[in-house]
């Protein structure tokens, strides 16, 4: 029985390797994104992971991706995006526009 649960695992660590290389954490800190730029392959589905550490929440938005997403204060949240074509998605933070700003770009 545990050859069988040895084989299942090793089946499934190249899936979630996989996973893994597709996730993306981006941080909000004094009302920006870091990274502000951040880079995802084309074609691919892509989870952000979107983790806030300021002491106010803040809204993920994009247009062009089509998402928004309140993350509270000192939380983290989750969107998901892709599969995307080339090309540049702008996102910013709804509560602080002025200095919440990113891009997505889709190579």
């Amino acid at each position: 029985m545990k050859l069988r649960h040895l084989i299942c695992a090793l089946a499934l660590s190249p899936a979630l390797a996989f996973a893994a290389d597709n996730e993306i954490t981006i941080t909000i800190k004094d009302h920006k994104f870091s990274p502000a730029e951040v880079r995802v392959p084309v074609g691919k589905k892509v989870k952000l992971i979107i983790d806030n550490q300021d002491a106010s929440p803040e809204e993920f938005e994009s247009h062009e991706l089509n998402r928004e997403k309140i993350i509270p204060a000192k939380s983290k949240g989750v969107v998901y995006i892709g599969p995307l074509k080339a090309g540049k998605y702008p996102f910013f933070g709804e509560f602080n526009q002025a200095t919440a700003r990113g891009v997505v770009i889709a190579e």
